[in-house]
């Protein structure tokens, strides 16, 4: 057995003895160089608080939601989901102002870069700020997995860099390569004032799902390989490619901690149920299914990497939502989606923490 693959046999051992570990436990041993957004107070340490002032913004006035998201106009009957505010156990995020952020990052341009959940995030964000200049010029842009919303009385820019793996897949004569040592991509990630990166979602497909056929790493190429292994060297590229290409004088970079599922109820202790029909929060102190093994893969190589990346580590605080997903009421998916999360809902709190970073 070869040195690299006996590390990584001990770097998954690892992965599973941490992942019944108490998550908060680990936030705070875990090594501080990944920047988790918490100064003088822990914004990730908190509860849902019902609050009757939410949502942010009215579903049916912002255009950028897209089908998947919306599940007030595809017939969610319940609306409480909406009414929940995260409040930190030590202090409070600051008020969110759609306006006082254009002002601030007048000229900029922002990208967000990775998968659906980026999406997510990138369409909340969209429809906060809209929400405070509804009259606004806006140019609203997508083609061939680049989309843009400009506040054009600003010139604000903010872009959504579609890619599942952040590392390249492509097509070569014997099928499509998901390659975990290339970004070719990278090039059109340069140049922005902010990049908020996420993955995760699409590295547990399998089967026809998954939009590859084969791995290459180093050379080498395999049918497969254990997903967390190749999650941790896809990730492990990414930060090559930071260290590489980002001035920190010039661009405050983020990571997207990692989005859970509520496909299944034994995560809460409720076995026989999913996502559907959910109509409230994990009121609980300790999420029941422990940390993630992917979150660890984070904390890992972000505890390496040579520039500041900022951890949105939303996992705990998204865990405890089990009534936010669209479940079937989607316009986009059949079936039951427990993966993405209604618009308004909780991607707007993710912001509303990378609003506090920004502003405090």
């Amino acid at each position: 057995m070869g040195m690299g693959l006996v590390l990584f046999s001990l770097f998954l051992l690892f992965l599973q003895h941490t992942k019944g570990e108490d998550f908060n436990a680990i936030n705070n041993n875990a090594n501080n160089r990944s920047r988790i957004l918490a100064t003088s107070c822990n914004w990730f340490r908190g509860k849902w608080v019902y609050d009757p002032s939410y949502p942010l913004y009215d579903p049916f006035k912002c255009p950028f939601i897209e089908a998947e998201f919306d599940c007030q106009k595809y017939g969610r009957p319940d609306s409480n989901y909406l009414k929940y505010r995260w409040q930190p156990f030590s202090c409070s995020l600051p008020r969110f102002n759609g306006l006082y952020f254009l002002r601030k990052w007048r000229g900029k341009k922002i990208m967000f870069v990775g998968d659906s959940l980026s999406l997510n995030q990138f369409q909340s964000l969209t429809c906060m700020i809209q929400a405070w200049v509804p009259n606004s010029q806006i140019s609203y842009i997508k083609r061939d997995g680049l989309t843009s919303v400009s506040f054009l009385d600003y010139d604000v820019k903010i872009f959504l860099y579609r890619t599942p793996y952040l590392v390249d897949v492509v097509n070569e004569r014997f099928g499509r390569l998901l390659k975990l040592d290339s970004i070719r991509g990278g090039d059109s990630w340069k140049g922005m004032d902010m990049l908020i990166f996420n993955t995760w979602h699409w590295w547990t497909h399998t089967g026809r799902s998954q939009p590859f056929d084969y791995i290459e790493d180093g050379g080498k190429t395999w049918k497969d390989m254990n997903r967390m292994i190749a999650y941790y060297k896809g990730l492990t590229t990414w930060a090559r490619w930071v260290n590489r290409n980002v001035d920190p004088f010039k661009t405050k970079v983020f990571f997207q901690g990692i989005s859970p599922t509520h496909y299944e109820g034994k995560d809460w202790n409720q076995p026989t149920q999913s996502c559907t029909g959910q109509t409230q929060p994990f009121f609980g102190m300790k999420y029941p299914a422990g940390t993630p093994m992917a979150w660890v893969v984070v904390k890992k190589v972000l505890s390496r990497i040579k520039k500041p990346v900022y951890l949105l580590d939303v996992t705990g605080l998204s865990q405890y939502r089990k009534d936010a997903h669209p479940a079937t009421y989607s316009g986009l998916h059949n079936g039951n989606d427990c993966s993405h999360w209604c618009l308004p809902g909780l991607p707007d709190t993710w912001n509303h923490i990378l609003y506090a970073k920004l502003f405090s």
